[in-house]
């Protein structure tokens, strides 16, 4: 492996970088120029930025390690001054991994501006080549999104149905535990799409989920792939859902039935498992729960677990990322075999769908979510293609797999309205 401090492929020119503490500046999100926007976003808190001081991409089973080497090599040429030394401030890329090794649209992008907020402490970094001025903060309000069309008509849903099948029939024949299918379903506007609006409407809809946009993928996911903060490690699993009825009464029953659930909980724990197994080299003192709580969001209910460790050795976020992907809730059981099934079977290209979205600091700690009720902005922005997916287990029927997949598309579908 190269050294990336001597490398002569990573002589990159140093960045200036400036961290200063500031008024809170009220909602992030709108804060959002029209270009080049980047958001990660949680419960009001989070980073957005814009620009672009530094970018780079890859493609191939090395695209991670290849990333993380660049990214070390900027940091180690970096001149910072932080005045705020919280995860978040100081040097930061954005960044959005694809699912497959032979996908194109894996990319690291450092901003040349991020505003950030954490517990109530806001701050505003500038990145350049040059020392330069603090900008002044401008809020927008984006137009509404344009009228739009669901391409999905019936053909295409009993296609996907008839996929969940064969995908039944190889698990009962011993191929495979389970395998995670996924769709697509394209929204046509009559004009291009600000992607701004689904944003701040993902964000304030969906507070527990971690709202996200790099290079027109954008969505809000529920699912913590990895964050590693001062040495702590935590990675959320989710795998088995139900949808919600809208009614409290029934959703309490039906947050019971899905604990109960045998074929959830075999889904949960094959996931669970990926995910520590992934993690143990990495990792002292790990806590894997034995059992799954019930995360309720707005529109599904889902099986939960946090597992958490103390990081072993010298890692970065975006290593664990590496290490972790694709994990069961997103591939399947046997990972190997799950992958080839899809590749096989799924007859669409994922793209960034499912792979890990994020960002990270110069100390390498940072956080990396799963690219899950996400979407690509396509055709600048007049397409969006939509992506949900589902855990396929021996006993899994696809006219219910069907209806779960609706249920997670609803997210990014009504943000564009």
């Amino acid at each position: 492996m190269s050294n990336p401090v001597t490398d002569p492929r990573w002589e990159i020119e140093p960045l200036i970088v400036r961290t200063r503490r500031i008024d809170d500046p009220g909602e992030l999100i709108p804060l959002l120029p029209d270009a080049d926007q980047l958001a990660w976003v949680h419960g009001g808190d989070g980073l957005v930025g814009w620009g672009r001081a530094a970018r780079f991409g890859w493609t191939g089973p090395e695209r991670f390690a290849e990333a993380d080497r660049w990214w070390r090599a900027l940091a180690n040429r970096a001149v910072v001054r932080d005045d705020i030394d919280s995860p978040g401030s100081g040097l930061v890329a954005f960044g959005t991994f694809t699912f497959s090794d032979q996908s194109e649209g894996s990319l690291l992008v450092v901003p040349e501006v991020v505003v950030g907020r954490r517990d109530g402490v806001c701050w505003l970094t500038t990145i350049s080549r040059a020392i330069t001025a603090a900008p002044a903060l401008e809020t927008a309000s984006p137009p509404r999104t344009s009228a739009v069309t669901l391409d999905d008509d019936d053909s295409r849903r009993a296609a996907w149905r008839d996929i969940v099948a064969t995908a039944v029939d190889r698990i009962a024949a011993d191929e495979l535990d389970k395998v995670v299918l996924a769709r697509s379903v394209d929204v046509v506007a009559t004009e291009p799409i600000d992607v701004r609006h689904p944003l701040r409407r993902l964000a304030q809809e969906y507070p527990s989920c971690w709202t996200f946009h790099v290079d027109g993928f954008f969505g809000s996911t529920p699912e913590m792939l990895v964050r590693l903060e001062g040495g702590l490690v935590t990675s959320r699993v989710l795998a088995g859902t139900i949808r919600r009825s809208g009614d409290d009464h029934r959703d309490l029953a039906l947050a019971a039935s899905l604990a109960r659930s045998s074929k959830d909980l075999e889904e949960h724990e094959y996931a669970v498992a990926s995910v520590a197994e992934a993690l143990a080299p990495a990792c002292t003192g790990m806590n894997v729960p034995e059992s799954p709580f019930v995360l309720h969001l707005p529109n599904v209910m889902h099986l939960a677990t946090d597992v958490t460790g103390v990081l072993r050795e010298e890692a970065s976020a975006l290593s664990l990322a590496a290490a972790l992907h694709p994990s069961a809730a997103v591939g399947g059981t046997p990972t190997a075999d799950a992958v080839r099934l899809i590749e096989e079977i799924e007859g669409m290209e994922r793209g960034r769908y499912a792979g890990p979205v994020g960002w990270i600091g110069a100390n390498g700690d940072g956080e990396w979510g799963i690219g899950l009720r996400s979407a690509q902005m396509l055709d600048d922005g007049a397409r969006v293609r939509l992506f949900a997916g589902c855990g396929i287990v021996a006993d899994s029927v696809p006219a219910d797999e069907l209806a779960e997949s609706d249920a997670k598309l609803v997210p990014v579908r009504t943000s564009l309205d």
